[in-house]
């Protein structure tokens, strides 16, 4: 990629005379004739190109709770964005990759096949959950690697592009509801290595972030009649040195062509020094731009004294090699115009606004803006849908430094049961339960010394607990019951002992009608830590293990919470989303604790804001009055947490449902 160097021009106004520019720089003049200029404010990307019919067979999906088998539904999804472009079987066009929105950490994805034309291929998240991922917002493409950081500089971004190989994959691909982060480009792409190759892709409705690029499109050429187009786009650069902009561009035109090459409709571009740029040294193309309806801001204010912006629209090479149409736009920066030497050439039509730096120009044809333009800043971050899952009510911290707590109903009221602990480590006489009035705070009962990740259930006028023992070394053993009739006299009997090279940690148990159900966390090494295992007790006391029943065989399953309605067990439970630090409780159901159907509506709860960290785990339900109530963890997972709750304005029976709608 390019570095530049740093020239500042005198700013370039334009008068237009039939098909010829008047350049003016102060009070010399000169008349530059230009091709004869179609009429770009009529062109319209011709919607032939990407409307194509689209059968649930040329679908292919893509999600995070589906099994990674074939892709032909929400079920049967791949659970990986590059894996599902892969399965494109052909170059007919006409095929549409649907996500589920949702965050992926991938990088350098690129497709089996190019779509066609009349037949553009569609990478699209469901973004509105019309069509049925249970699920709104963005499909968002994480870059960012977080075993190896950032990558600067070069060829590291959501679409593969390198010394050795083209972006070209993606021609006449349509992009719908992306938010590409976390690297060197946002929605871009290079053909360095394939110069002046063909190229179109519609990206609509979509965010790009980067370290260099918040959109690009390089070393290509246009098709006349289907120019690479952006709309409704939010494209931003975090760098303000050399080849970095909100959007860059670089075509490889022999002349100025009499068409766009690239056209951007109702997009607002952001860099800190250029919101739009285009050029690089050692390549001559030359590239026309559309803007309409867009907002162009350079945050670099700096003053002239400082270390002012090159431009909000910059040319690195020669402005010559640029030309911009600007129709209905607003710009924002230090100054309008820059190039490497000579002037960029430009068209105006209806209203286009400039706020600049007091003692800069405003090129003619533009009107200066002699205010902040803060409906502009207030434009720039893009929309978002409407947010389809439940609202939980009446949040609140219940108790700080503390994770595993357990909701039980006795003589008429909610109780807590409280495993006090220290976050790791310690001797085992500072493992213990308490059990809590939550209407006055009082400790009713303090028991079970070296014991902790608990759960309480009542049954027949009697407390049932079961815990874990805790060792020096932070080993759990075991599943011990305590049982009390009356909170104060206790019984003690190991329920569930751990099999061979595995430690048993959080538990659950139900009630189904006929008998105790247990679901328990373990870190058996033959599966993915942490993994649900299930047994059964007529009595609570006498236990067997259910040797087929295993949930999480293939992806991290922690502090699981069982409650069975209507013939059907549901399992609140722990998703890792690996590689990210981020922790959310999901919802899976089963009829017979082997077959588990995941919630499209996952995330039941998800941590939200900095005052919960990364984390949203450890969930135990109580049905009362009515209403379910949720208590569960937040924090960070390794040095604070908080214990939560919420309510849910229905039965548990109502907020399964919920979740399963067909149910």
């Amino acid at each position: 990629m390019k570095r530049f160097f740093p020239l500042i021009l005198v700013f370039a106004g334009v008068l237009f005379l039939g098909s010829d520019i008047i350049l003016t720089a102060g009070a010399e003049q000169k008349t530059v004739p230009l091709p004869k200029v179609k009429d770009i404010s009529k062109f319209v990307f011709p919607a032939d190109i990407v409307q194509s019919p689209l059968s649930e067979k040329r679908t292919i999906y893509v999600s995070q709770l589906g099994d990674d088998s074939d892709g032909t539904s929400w079920e049967r999804a791949f659970r990986t964005i590059q894996k599902a472009v892969q399965a494109i079987p052909d170059r007919e066009g006409g095929y549409r990759v649907l996500i589920r929105p949702d965050t992926y950490m991938e990088a350098n994805l690129f497709p089996a096949q190019r779509g066609a034309q009349g037949a553009y291929n569609i990478l699209e998240a469901d973004y509105d959950g019309t069509c049925g991922s249970g699920r709104t917002g963005y499909a968002v493409i994480d870059s960012s690697d977080p075993e190896k950081g950032l990558k600067s500089v070069d060829w590291w971004s959501p679409f593969r592009a390198d010394t050795t190989f083209s972006s070209i994959g993606w021609d006449r691909w349509t992009f719908r509801h992306i938010y590409a982060t976390g690297a060197e480009a946002g929605m871009g792409w290079d053909l360095t290595v394939e110069e002046g190759a063909e190229f179109s892709v519609l990206v609509e409705d979509c965010f790009g972030i980067g370290r260099a690029f918040g959109g690009l499109v390089g070393a290509f050429n246009s098709r006349p009649d289907e120019p690479v187009t952006y709309r409704r786009c939010q494209l931003w650069s975090l760098d303000w040195w050399g080849d970095a902009a909100g959007a860059y561009v670089r075509a490889n035109n022999t002349a100025m062509p009499d068409r766009p090459d690239v056209i951007f409709e109702d997009c607002t571009l952001v860099g800190p020094d250029n919101a739009l740029q285009a050029g690089n040294p050692g390549y001559e193309g030359y590239t026309r731009v559309s803007l309409k309806d867009c907002r162009l801001i350079s945050l670099n204010f700096s003053q002239p004294r400082g270390t002012p912006s090159t431009g909000i629209i910059y040319s690195t090479i020669q402005g010559k090699l640029l030309h911009v149409d600007l129709e209905d736009c607003t710009l924002v920066g230090y100054k309008v115009f820059g190039a490497g030497e000579g002037e960029i050439s430009y068209r105006t039509k209806g209203s286009v606004r400039a706020y600049v730096q007091f003692e800069q120009s405003v090129p003619k044809g533009m009107h200066r803006l002699g205010y902040w333009p803060l409906d502009t800043f207030q434009s720039i971050l893009p929309p978002m849908p409407s947010d389809n899952r439940l609202a939980f009510m009446d949040k609140q911290l219940v108790r700080e430094n503390m994770c595993e707590v357990s909701p039980f109903l006795w003589e008429g009221k909610i109780y807590l049961l409280e495993c006090v602990r220290p976050a790791t480590g310690g001797d085992p006489k500072e493992y213990y339960l308490v059990i809590r009035d939550t209407e006055t705070s009082t400790e009713v009962a303090r028991f079970a010394e070296g014991y902790g990740l608990a759960c309480a259930m009542t049954r027949e006028k009697a407390l049932y607990v079961f815990a874990s023992r805790y060792e020096p070394n932070n080993s759990w053993n075991d599943v011990t019951l305590f049982y009390s009739p009356d909170l104060k006299n206790w019984q003690k009997s190991v329920v569930v002992k751990q099999d061979e090279k595995e430690h048993l940690f959080n538990s659950s148990v139900c009630w189904t009608g006929d008998r105790f159900v247990m679901a328990c966390e373990t870190d058996d090494p033959a599966y993915p830590a942490f993994t649900v295992k299930f047994a059964s007790s007529k009595d609570g006391v006498a236990w067997t293990k259910i040797p087929d029943a295993i949930f999480g065989k293939d992806r991290y399953t922690a502090c699981p919470c069982i409650r069975f309605v209507d013939g059907t067990y549901y399992l609140l439970y722990l998703e890792r989303r690996s590689p990210r630090w981020f922790f959310e409780t999901w919802l899976a159901r089963s009829r017979d604790l082997v077959g588990w159907e995941l919630s499209r509506f996952n995330p039941v709860l998800t941590p939200q804001g900095n005052s919960e960290g990364i984390n949203a785990s450890d969930p135990d339900v109580v049905e009362f009055q009515g209403r379910t109530h949720i208590y569960y963890s937040v924090g960070d997972q390794l040095t604070w947490m908080n214990t939560l709750q919420c309510v849910y304005p229905g039965s548990l029976r109502e907020l399964f449902r919920a979740y399963f709608p067909d149910h």
